[in-house]
């Protein structure tokens, strides 16, 4: 059976193929996710109220890559430059891709582009673009299991791109 489209809207389509439900961005927008470690080894990590998860969430600076049709045909790492900063409001000296990821492949499409971001410089205090309301956390690696672990008993959602930074602590048993 061929795939079928069963609502489109500006972000996302709904689709169907045989008996397999799945979501995709829509207008073939992407995403891009920044890796953003400082001189002084903390990460740059961002909380934001999610709606699909009626909590805050704790992740890796994001953003999407063709959204807008300003920025129609934007590269990757102008995209995450450019998010970095909107979110964080850290510049990066430079932005290293790491690859193309697929966030949950058994029911979204949506794949995403990690970069690193390196030679971080502030300035400003970020918070996103109107209407996003993000906090910026700046947490040293040492301490990222403890700070992840409050967050939590907050009861934060906590992106799982976390991981990348939280496995080799969860490998140690």
């Amino acid at each position: 059976m061929a795939e079928e489209i069963v609502w489109q809207g500006r972000f996302i389509t709904t689709k169907v193929d045989g008996k397999w439900e799945y979501v995709s961005r829509a207008r073939g927008i992407r995403a891009a996710v920044i890796l953003a470690i400082d001189e002084e080894d903390h990460v740059i990590l961002v909380e934001q109220y999610r709606i699909p998860l009626g909590r805050n969430c704790i992740e890796l600076p994001a953003g999407l890559i063709g959204d807008h049709d300003d920025v129609e045909g934007e590269e990757d790492s102008a995209a995450a430059a450019r998010e970095l900063e909107e979110e964080t409001g850290y510049q990066a000296g430079r932005i290293e891709p790491l690859g193309e990821f697929w966030s949950s492949p058994g029911m979204v499409t949506e794949s995403f582009t990690l970069v690193r971001a390196h030679d971080l410089k502030k300035v400003s205090s970020g918070g996103g673009t109107e209407g996003e309301n993000i906090t910026v956390h700046r947490v040293a690696m040492s301490a990222l299991p403890a700070f992840i672990e409050e967050r939590r008993a907050m009861g934060d959602a906590i992106d799982v791109k976390m991981l990348l930074l939280l496995s080799p602590h969860l490998l140690q048993s």
